[in-house]
């Protein structure tokens, strides 16, 4: 039953991640949608927010304390030091992979479970 009810909870999160976010083209100009292992970083970030957003409000997980500079570091870094003093390679090189699984994981736990 446990198993049945992990994959109805991803099926629910990349449903609702689907829902935000599109897939990316192909070389071949065929849309691959969202899936589990995929790698948030480069979703539109007002598509993204949405879907973190409907996240919170429909498996009502928390995200009010999550470091999200681990996972957009560059987006974090203060503007005069990105004009300045770095450069954006050197500030994303450790960043941490945000995936779809990983909020599908946290909403089965009911909290976040990364960081």
């Amino acid at each position: 039953m446990d198993l049945f009810l992990m994959n109805t909870i991803q099926d629910k999160v990349l449903k609702l991640f689907r829902e935000e976010i599109p897939g990316y083209l192909d070389k071949h100009w065929k849309e691959i949608p969202l899936e589990l292992d995929s790698d948030l970083f480069d979703s539109p970030s007002d598509d993204l927010s949405d879907a973190i957003e409907e996240y919170q409000k429909e498996f009502g997980i928390d995200l009010s304390n999550v470091d999200w500079s681990c996972y957009f570091p560059w987006e974090n870094t203060p503007l005069l030091t990105r004009w300045f003093k770095v450069k954006r390679e050197d500030v994303e090189k450790n960043r941490k992979i945000l995936t779809v699984k990983m909020f599908a994981e946290s909403a089965k736990a009911g909290k976040w479970l990364y960081d």
